[in-house]
């Protein structure tokens, strides 16, 4: 019996390979570079995963892709539960990646100049100000039939301050609305209890009453957030989900759904909030983790006090 022929790639595939110049660097890397097979494999997989997910945040093209958005990805594979080795690989592959378009001249410039590794990463993404976060979870109108799983999910991955792992692998039973908690699985599958406010509890309350037993064909498992087919909200939906409603919100900053979570702590300890408590809630094993929102905390006082003290 022949096999038959695989199958040819999607006019997307195309477009990717074209856009982020996936050829000529798998090209580079065997006739110039003289990777070997395995090293050539690697590369190719990390630089595809970084392309995919630059396309999901809204960048077609290998020359719009910035430091910034570079981060954001850094901490997508953080959020992926990737050990520090493998993120250090990925980033090795994107310096090649890049070092090959510059010298075809494919690109002008090489935004992971500025990318560190895991150990020396110690500078956060882009935080939303509490109006930006209040257009966000305001974005999705309920004229739509998914906006109250929209809301609710927006809703609670800020009120929260979850990752999104955490937050699309929720399950129903681990909301206790009267009881004002979440029960939260993180990594290490170790659990931990987040309080949630009353924007959260009323949103999610309006989703579980109006949306979910619609959406609920028997496939969903139990998970709390389910998509138009019944299933489980992927990760990729949540991240095309957020990017839809930041730009409804005339949001523009690079938002991804990890920014919701800094965001959250950020503006708890920038309400005073002691620092050990706000390790409880992100689930951080290391206190010296939570000391990161510290530096932002300590930019917005420098913003206050350059606005509004006399002499400064």
């Amino acid at each position: 019996m022949r096999e038959s022929a695989p199958d040819a790639p999607s006019e997307a595939e195309r477009a990717l390979r074209r856009g982020f110049h996936l050829q000529a660097f798998e090209d580079a890397l065997q006739i110039e570079e003289g990777a070997s097979p395995r090293t050539i494999e690697a590369y190719r997989r990390d630089v595809i995963r970084c392309a995919a997910q630059m396309r999901a945040m809204g960048i077609t093209q290998a020359k719009d892709i910035t430091p910034a958005a570079l981060r954001e990805f850094v901490y997508h594979l953080k959020d992926l539960g990737l050990a520090g080795s493998s993120i250090r690989r990925n980033i090795s592959a994107l310096r090649t990646w890049f070092r090959i378009m510059v010298a075809e001249g494919l690109v002008t410039t090489d935004p992971t100049e500025r990318l560190d590794s895991p150990q020396r990463w110690r500078t956060l993404p882009e935080v939303l100000s509490v109006d930006e976060v209040t257009r966000l979870l305001a974005a999705p109108g309920l004229d739509e039939r998914l906006a109250f799983r929209d809301r609710a999910m927006l809703e609670l991955a800020y009120g929260a301050g979850l990752r999104v792992s955490e937050w699309i692998g929720m399950s129903v039973k681990d909301v206790m609305l009267e009881d004002s908690l979440v029960r939260v699985l993180g990594k290490g599958n170790k659990e931990r209890l987040v309080p949630i406010g009353r924007s959260a509890i009323g949103a999610v309350a309006v989703y579980l009453r109006e949306l979910r037993p619609v959406l609920e064909r028997g496939g969903g498992k139990g998970i709390l957030f389910l998509n138009g087919r019944g299933a489980p909200l992927s990760r990729m939906g949540a991240w095309k989900l957020v990017r839809k409603y930041v730009g409804m919100a005339g949001i523009e900053k690079p938002v991804s759904p990890h920014t919701l979570r800094h965001s959250f702590a950020t503006h708890l300890l920038e309400g005073g909030a002691d620092l050990r408590a706000v390790q409880e809630m992100l689930g951080h094993a290391d206190i010296a983790t939570t000391q990161i929102y510290t530096h932002v905390d300590r930019e917005y006082l420098r913003s206050v006090h350059r606005q509004f003290h006399p002499r400064a």
